[in-house]
């Protein structure tokens, strides 16, 4: 797509109005669609189809970084230094692009519960892609609770649409059935607005899942699927690697700020929660699952969609290999910059679970 110039405050006011047409006129749509079971299928494609956003280029001085702060940290600054350690959102983000940023808008709850994507991170992401030259910013998912209140109630919308994106809620015409040619997902209607960008960063929530076992960055694609997704639960795994085989990011942002630690995903006891003030970045949504399972005392090797991703060349298990850094924001507001490596012989599952959970690394270089 060509490029255009960095839009204006007119332009965004625009778009924002266009923001509030949208979440308004497209939640009866989406209530309505919801309510019958599901969406309808359209004409398929009959050909497997790969939505390819990812970068293979290994040019930043990172491929992996954890950002961690105190309970005073403001979300904003954590996934502002994130992306810094990575190289940049301009490192993924080119002038003129269409970006959809993909957090989980699943669920009708508040902020506090954990069961969406925390909203100022979600904020913080669309303005580091604006600022970076972004034409338009898309913000949207499938929700499994009803969209509108999911979407206002989870504070996503307000603080996507101040800091300048289209809000889109999911509408029946906005899915087509794709071949994706998966063990399991074979043809399934897909969420277009989803797929057609020249960018796509994917913003999870960290969380426990009943089935899963965790859930973040694979299994967030389940939001870009009509159709009655509870069919595929029977055989989770295989559908989760089935999607992140189709759809791979150009960036993944995972949100670990509070962390529902049990009961998920949808959750709704605050007491299954715990304040984390950590944030995931990477380009490889294998590895930042592999590291972010630790975040709920999780391994690994217990999720198979992780070996399965792996297996598929969608990424790795082993994160030691990206180069990671850490940044930790201290109580005196400084911040420290550290390179991770796990040393011979150490389980990285253990190396990874020390940094969670005893807030230092256990090797600094």
């Amino acid at each position: 797509m060509s490029a255009d110039p960095r839009p204006t405050r007119r332009d965004l006011l625009i778009r924002g109005g266009k923001s509030l047409a949208v979440l308004g006129a497209a939640g009866l749509t989406a209530k309505l669609a919801f309510d019958r079971g599901g969406w309808d299928l359209g004409a398929s494609t009959g050909v497997r189809e790969v939505r390819d956003y990812h970068r293979s280029d290994r040019g930043g001085p990172s491929d992996f970084v954890v950002a961690r702060g105190t309970a005073t940290t403001a979300p904003t600054l954590l996934v502002e230094q994130a992306l810094a350690a990575l190289g940049g959102m301009g490192r993924f983000i080119s002038r003129g692009d269409i970006v959809v940023v993909k957090p989980n808008i699943g669920w009708d709850r508040t902020p506090l519960q954990a069961a969406n994507t925390n909203p100022e991170v979600v904020a913080a992401v669309v303005r580091m892609a604006l600022d970076s030259g972004a034409r338009k910013v898309i913000v949207t998912d499938a929700s499994c609770n009803d969209p509108g209140r999911c979407f206002q109630r989870s504070g996503i919308w307000a603080k996507a649409h101040r800091a300048g994106a289209e809000v889109v809620l999911p509408a029946e015409h906005k899915f087509r059935s794709m071949r994706l040619g998966g063990e399991v997902l074979d043809e399934w209607p897909v969420y277009r607005t989803l797929i057609e960008a020249d960018k796509v960063i994917n913003c999870p929530v960290a969380k426990h899942h009943n089935l899963a076992k965790y859930t973040a960055a694979m299994k967030n694609w389940y939001g870009t699927l009509g159709g009655r997704r509870n069919r595929l639960h029977q055989s989770i795994d295989v559908s989760i690697a089935d999607l992140a085989t189709f759809m791979r990011p150009t960036l993944t942002v995972v949100d670990g700020i509070r962390v529902m630690m049990r009961n998920g995903p949808q959750g709704g006891n605050i007491d299954d929660t715990q304040r984390m003030n950590t944030v995931l970045a990477s380009i490889d949504q294998v590895a930042v699952d592999a590291f972010g399972c630790t975040l709920i005392g999780q391994r690994p090797e217990n999720l198979p969609y992780l070996r399965m991703g792996q297996e598929r060349h969608l990424g790795t298990m082993q994160w030691q290999t990206l180069r990671p850094r850490e940044v930790a924001v201290l109580d005196d507001g400084s911040i420290e910059r550290r390179a991770l490596w796990v040393p011979e012989g150490e389980d990285p599952a253990a190396v990874a679970f020390a940094l969670n959970h005893a807030r230092r690394p256990l090797v600094i270089t």
